[in-house]
């Protein structure tokens, strides 16, 4: 099950869990559509692709919450 962090490891912009703004890569580093693009595509941690995160319908919130730990920013971020 995905962490669903909070927050762009970049700008700390806030990412709703039920949205399409999250991009993560397969170590779950999470960033906006925005920063991610302005990385292209790839994450500045580990290198690898940054891909759409999928949304966790409301519904299954109620049993599997979103992490509420904010990811803290990435010294990779420019």
């Amino acid at each position: 099950m995905l962490t669903m962090k909070p927050n762009c490891e970049c700008c700390d912009g806030d990412l709703d869990p039920t949205g399409d703004d999250a991009r993560i890569c397969s170590f779950e580093c999470t960033w906006c559509a925005d920063c991610a693009d302005h990385l292209g595509g790839l994450c500045p941690n580990c290198g690898g692709s940054l891909v759409r995160r999928p949304p966790r319908d409301t519904a299954l919130l109620k049993g599997f919450p979103a992490s509420t730990e904010r990811a803290p920013a990435s010294r990779a971020c420019p």
